[in-house]
């Protein structure tokens, strides 16, 4: 700036802005040391720009010296740390102070606009815009801050008989500012602040100072800050207590989910106690009898126990180790299409005569449908063996369809009169639920030929629609 001062006015006028936006930028991105540094080589530099030569630098100059290269730099530290984001989204507050604001504005100086230098149409938008800028005041505190401020101070240049409403939407501004902004540093700044441009407002050149009025004005000050204060510590009190009650209820949830997690374990040790002895002696014992009957249908009877008892073992661990933790996605068939030709190669083994129609193309379908068919296939062979028996032929077909796939077990008439073994009745419940869980239907049923049919369409698409009927 020493060197474009002698250049001329329009070259020095630009530096002058220049440096004072490096000033706001080093306020907003240096640390305070060196901004503080910056702003002090700019007073010389400010006040010598502004100087001319031959005038004396007055009270006035010096003043514009100070606040020039201050008034950036402030801002720019401002910024950097203001107030946090506001995450209310509740607008009544804004629009009851955008309100309040635009009414005090132009009830008290409506009467006067036309007296001053400006055209009236300039100073009621002013008077609309300042009012109206209390409604984002609580979002950008600094900046209505420094919007009224600069308002009071136009008023108290051009149109003196708005000044006491410009005063009393300035102390709003700050009070709001102090309820945003939790540093006290900033708080002192904005109170400093707030005491000059009262000052300003109200002590004119036959005013005298004393210092009664002095407190007064610094009491009127004061009071909005103290009471933004008081109201910005209700506000964080309250975010404290809501993050309290919010982290309790989460523990409350973790808690009932250890519980839940607990008694899960408990009950998969209680079934692999059980369950997995008894069908491991079963797999013992029929390897043992194995031997005793090395060759015929009884040998084949032992081995497919041995092997389905094998097959239940895994299968049951595989479901316990699901239960212990609800969160692990089950392993899904690896081929369901094998799973199918398994079921019908056993049933066949145990005296069923299958025939079995596998649809090469079912083997683009998705993965959980081409499992839901597999396992609808084994527990609809083994319900035809339980309920007619060996000899029974049965027909089995998987076959793609319309957006999903088709499953299909119809039997024939038994051929002789069965002992039936052992059910639990829950084979066909448990396959609706599968197929209601996937979005699809099933029913089941006599074939009106002394046979059953069950049938089950599982669409691609799987969607859960548990109320849908079966």
């Amino acid at each position: 700036m020493f060197v474009t001062d002698q250049l001329g006015s329009f070259t020095s006028n630009t530096a002058q802005i220049l440096v004072c936006v490096s000033l706001g930028v080093a306020g907003y991105r240096a640390p305070m040391r060196a901004t503080a540094l910056a702003v002090a080589a700019s007073f010389a530099a400010t006040a010598f720009n502004i100087a001319d030569p031959g005038m004396a630098l007055t009270g006035n100059m010096w003043m514009y010296s100070v606040l020039l290269p201050v008034f950036p730099a402030v801002l720019g530290s401002y910024l950097r740390s203001s107030a946090e984001r506001l995450e209310e989204r509740e607008v009544t507050p804004d629009a009851l102070l955008a309100a309040g604001g635009v009414a005090i504005t132009v009830l008290s100086t409506w009467t006067t606009w036309h007296s001053g230098t400006q055209p009236v149409w300039v100073v009621g938008l002013l008077a609309v815009v300042g009012g109206l800028s209390l409604g984002i005041a609580r979002r950008l505190p600094g900046l209505v801050f420094l919007l009224q401020g600069v308002l009071l101070v136009s008023a108290d240049t051009y149109l003196n008989s708005a000044v006491n409403t410009c005063v009393i939407l300035t102390l709003i501004a700050i009070g709001v500012f102090s309820m945003r902004v939790v540093s006290w540093a900033w708080t002192v700044a904005a109170y400093v602040t707030g005491c000059l441009l009262t000052a300003i407002a109200v002590v004119g050149d036959n005013t005298e100072v004393t210092p009664f009025r002095v407190g007064v004005l610094m009491t009127l000050v004061a009071t909005p800050i103290a009471i933004g204060r008081y109201l910005g510590v209700r506000r964080a009190a309250a975010a404290t207590e809501k993050l309290v009650a919010e982290e309790a209820a989460r523990a409350a949830v973790a808690q009932v989910r250890a519980d839940q997690l607990a008694e899960r374990e408990r009950i998969a040790r209680d079934v692999h106690d059980i369950v997995a002895h008894h069908v491991g002696a079963m797999v013992l014992r029929a390897s043992a009898a194995r031997y005793a009957a090395p060759d015929g249908p009884v040998a084949d009877a032992l081995n497919d126990i041995r092997e389905t008892g094998h097959q239940v073992l895994q299968d049951l661990r595989d479901l316990l180790d699901l239960l212990r933790d609800p969160d692990r996605q089950p392993d899904l068939l690896a081929n369901p299409a094998d799973v199918v030709r398994e079921s019908a190669e056993r049933m066949a083994a145990a005296g069923l005569v299958v025939d079995l129609e596998l649809d090469p193309a079912t083997d683009q379908a998705p993965l959980i449908a081409r499992t839901s068919a597999a396992r609808i296939v084994q527990e609809g062979l083994t319900n035809v063996l339980k309920h007619a028996g060996p000899g029974t032929r049965v027909r089995v077909s998987v076959t793609p369809a319309e957006e999903g796939l088709d499953v299909e077990i119809r039997n024939g008439r038994p051929p002789t009169a069965i002992e039936r073994l052992p059910s639990s009745g829950r084979g066909l419940a448990g396959m609706r639920e599968r197929v209601r869980t996937v979005g699809g239907t099933l029913s089941a049923g006599p074939d009106g030929e002394g046979g059953w049919l069950l049938a089950a369409h599982l669409p691609t698409h799987t969607r859960v629609s548990p109320g849908s009927a079966a």
